[in-house]
């Protein structure tokens, strides 16, 4: 059987070619192609584009030639710092004059448990350097160089001009390296990277190594547009850093405070619609607040913060806050389909146990659940029905383990409509101790019941 099989495999392969009888099949193939009717490639007939020798370039774009003279104008205000702290250990980074008088900007990672810092300039000029301000939440420092007088400085530029594709460099001390320069692109803007409430870094992939922090990043204006903070350890080519429209904001609040005294404008806010059409609206105004003050109301979509564009809870969270108690803050928002523009002067942000007691509504023990009634305004802002918004969550409460989460908003309670924490009360007092209470939530644009068993 095993010799049948095999004869009909070796009577059924085709036999061996030689080259030539390759050739020739190949070639004979290729002629029957020539009668193959023709694909449709467009009404020009071609199947793709190219530029013609004599064609006029890209409107508005410059191809780079050579950086050098921007890196030596720049240059001179770039430093490198060396510090040492208890241990003798020596770590190195970098940083940028911003004044005559000394005051550089760096990372506050750099220096933040430092005993003494050096500072040396591209000239070879050294100093020691003391701490102004720093924080640990942006990290961000200021420091000061006491003895020095008439430095050379580099100008701050405008981050928010900036757009993907630009091309920047960098200059910092890689390794120890003095004065290294690498250049790339904006790779992205506002990235969040998962550091904190601030995250709003500029995405590069001009080469940042270890030393490179807090050096500054230029554009090609030899304007500081950024901060060279971080690298992403997966690989090479993604760096960030922090806006330099960011860092003006906060500058001054670490030279008069040492560390950041956060502003307050005393409002809650919840996100509607989604992409470029996403917008906060004030869904809560603290009694006594800038906000309350100024003439904000629940239902207002905020549009702008001091001038400039928001569309998330985040962004109006960070321009507050890097902005001193005292600061003007204007407001701009939309009422009833017109604009108004306020003026709140920023408080002190109070505590976190003082936010917490300030955003803790009407607390039902038996849900696990902090509820604040949603003003009709804010309601209509938000294209829903009145009802009671999910202020707080007792962890691993009924609410909790029923899928509640904050921001959702109940209307209903047994089927029967609720707008106040007394139509709560009154829907719960009705229903046996043991039963589940089902509730009807809003969450977003969408409504879902959810049944919450309650503790007894």
């Amino acid at each position: 059987m095993l010799r049948l099989l095999l004869t009909a495999l070796i009577a059924s392969s085709a036999p061996a070619q030689t080259v030539e009888e390759w050739v020739h099949g190949k070639v004979a193939t290729q002629k029957g192609l020539k009668g193959t009717p023709p694909g449709t490639i467009g009404p020009a007939g071609l199947l793709w584009k190219e530029r013609a020798p004599n064609a006029p370039p890209l409107p508005a774009f410059q191809p780079p030639t050579s950086l050098a003279p921007l890196v030596k104008a720049v240059r001179p205000g770039v430093v490198n710092i060396a510090t040492r702290n208890e241990d003798t250990k020596r770590a190195l980074g970098s940083g940028f004059v911003i004044n005559p008088d000394g005051l550089v900007v760096t990372n506050n990672h750099v220096v933040e448990r430092a005993q003494r810092i050096q500072v040396r300039l591209a000239d070879g000029r050294e100093f020691d350097a003391v701490v102004v301000g720093r924080d640990p939440a942006t990290d961000l420092a200021l420091l000061r160089l006491p003895d020095a007088k008439e430095l050379p400085t580099v100008t701050l530029g405008d981050s928010d001009l900036l757009e993907i594709g630009d091309w920047v460099v960098a200059i910092g001390n890689p390794f120890g390296l003095d004065m290294s320069v690498t250049h790339g692109l904006i790779s992205a803007r506002e990235r969040v990277i998962g550091v904190g409430v601030f995250d709003d870094f500029i995405q590069t992939n001009a080469l940042i190594n270890p030393g490179n922090s807090g050096g500054p990043l230029f554009d090609m204006r030899g304007d500081v547009v950024g901060v060279t903070t971080a690298i992403d350890s997966r690989g090479l080519g993604i760096g960030y850093a922090v806006p330099i429209n960011f860092v003006k904001d906060l500058l001054p609040n670490l030279l008069d405070n040492g560390r950041p005294e956060r502003g307050w404008l005393g409002l809650n806010v919840q996100e509607v619609g989604e992409g470029t059409g996403r917008t906060p609206v004030v869904v809560d105004v603290f009694t006594g607040s800038p906000a309350e003050k100024a003439g904000l109301r629940p239902g207002d979509r905020v549009v702008k913060i001091g001038g400039k564009p928001v569309q998330r809870y985040q962004q109006i969270l960070r321009r507050v806050a890097l902005l001193q108690p005292g600061t003007v803050v204007k407001v701009e928002v939309v009422r009833g389909g017109r604009t108004f523009e306020f003026a709140a002067t920023l408080a002190q942000r109070p505590s976190v146990e003082a936010l917490k007691a300030m955003n803790s509504g009407g607390r039902i023990d038996a849900l696990g659940v902090a509820l604040r009634a949603l003003d009709p305004n804010a309601a209509a802002s938000l294209g829903m029905e009145p009802g009671l918004r999910v202020e707080a969550i007792v962890p691993g409460g009924p609410a909790e383990l029923a899928g509640l989460a904050m921001g959702d908003v109940i209307v209903e309670v047994n089927r029967e409509a609720v707008t106040s924490l007394k139509d709560f009360d009154a829907a719960l007092g009705e229903a046996e101790p043991t039963e589940d209470v089902l509730l009807k939530i809003r969450r977003g644009q969408s409504l879902r019941y959810v049944a919450v068993h309650p503790r007894t």
